[in-house]
């Protein structure tokens, strides 16, 4: 397991070079202090992931750092029970004028690993990358994903009890991303513990137990994975009317957003014109959305996005991106229905997000962003049997060749 108890760090940052001596002869401050880090704590059971959130600058990276003991903290304590490895910067422990196989033989030994150990796994590092004959040439000559195919390789054969996992992944091709999800999986139901930075919120969602929000260096938010990513969201729309980013743990169940514009009721009505929660997949409904007008909005466009138990988002779209343009005066109620012929979704459990915004997106200026407003089941209909999340509607042709 991994439990970090109070780490901070701070750096100095220099507007050049030479104010580091004249700062020594001189005995005077010549740097701006930046805290990366503040007095951030959790604890990741083994079989776990955690899931770190937050913008660029925020901590994020400099957290798995100090994890990894690149980094040593100014305060605070890391205990990890045995050895941890990740996916960091690309290239790391890494020299680019050797080749894969002298990186494989160097990394692990940074690793910990002895040389015979690397000799037993070097078949099963080599094969796992799927490099061919680029494992035998200069590291230089390679792509950022065939970098990230061999660091992943060498980091995930070490036997680590606990990983983490940065950015550097999202550079990978789709097929070798689900080919690390799935040896990520297998780590974790083998009880490894791992700590999973991404701005791919689905992804967060789909692999993380628990999450945290970082901001300015601290955790401001944690827990469920989708409450955290519904905080981060709400600081986006903050950062976005250009106020202040700060977060005091404020109630996002009701949405948030500057409510010039409130999103009143959300009713989803079934082929027989009722109100329902049970929807048949392939059949028709219409989403109902009724909004109220705090003020005169001219610029005003309705989005939503429905999401699987899992919290990923399946489908979404705006009145924007549908070409619809939208005013809504002080006081008026403005009643928006999405119309769908053919409710194509697989048999499960969804939610759905509604945002009333500006723009394109809700960055631009959100009025209200209301997560969960509305909750429902599809069942599967008698006309059209199928596996999976959505209802394609194939032709069979069959003849002589």
């Amino acid at each position: 397991m991994i439990s970090v108890q109070g780490i901070s760090k701070r750096f100095k940052l220099y507007h050049k070079p030479s104010d580091r001596l004249k700062e020594i002869v001189l005995r005077r401050s010549f740097h701006k202090a930046f805290q990366a880090v503040n007095n951030v704590s959790f604890e990741v059971e083994a079989g776990q992931t955690l899931g770190i959130v937050g913008e660029n600058g925020a901590g994020k990276s400099t957290v798995l750092k100090l994890l990894t003991g690149i980094l040593i903290p100014d305060s605070g304590v890391v205990n990890i029970a045995g050895k941890i490895t990740g996916l960091l910067e690309l290239g790391t422990g890494f020299n680019s004028e050797f080749s894969g196989i002298d990186n494989i033989f160097h990394n692990a030994t940074y690793l910990g690993l002895s040389r015979r150990e690397i000799e037993e796994r070097m078949d099963r590092i080599v094969e796992f990358t799927e490099l061919g004959s680029f494992i035998n040439e200069p590291i230089k000559t390679y792509s950022s994903g065939m970098v990230m195919r061999l660091a992943f390789s060498v980091a995930i054969h070490a036997d680590p009890r606990a990983f983490v996992v940065d950015e550097a992944l999202s550079v990978g091709d789709a097929y070798f991303q689900q080919k690390c999800m799935e040896k990520i999986r297998a780590f974790k139901g083998n009880g490894g513990s791992i700590v999973f930075v991404s701005h791919d919120l689905n992804a967060v969602k789909v692999l993380c137990d628990r999450a945290i929000l970082l901001e300015k260096g601290s955790v401001v938010e944690k827990g469920d994975p989708e409450a955290v990513i519904n905080a981060y969201n709400f600081l986006i729309a903050k950062r976005s009317r250009g106020d202040e980013i700060t977060y005091e743990g404020q109630d996002v169940s009701s949405g948030y957003g500057n409510r010039k514009v409130v999103i009143d009721d959300v009713a989803l009505i079934d082929e027989s014109n009722n109100s329902s929660e049970i929807l048949i997949s392939g059949h028709g409904l219409k989403m109902r959305i009724t909004l109220k007008g705090h003020g005169t909005v001219d610029d005003l466009t309705l989005g939503i996005s429905i999401r699987d138990v899992f919290g990923r988002d399946i489908y979404g779209t705006n009145s924007f991106h549908l070409k619809r343009q939208m005013s809504i005066k002080k006081d008026e109620t403005l009643v928006v229905t999405y119309l769908f012929d053919e409710f194509n979704l697989g048999p499960g459990k969804y939610t759905v997000t509604v945002a009333a915004h500006a723009g394109s997106t809700h960055v631009d200026e959100c009025y209200h962003w209301l997560d969960r407003g509305a909750v429902f089941e599809v069942v599967a209909g008698s006309d059209h049997v199928f596996a999976g999340l959505v209802r394609l509607t194939p032709y069979l042709e069959i003849g002589q060749p």
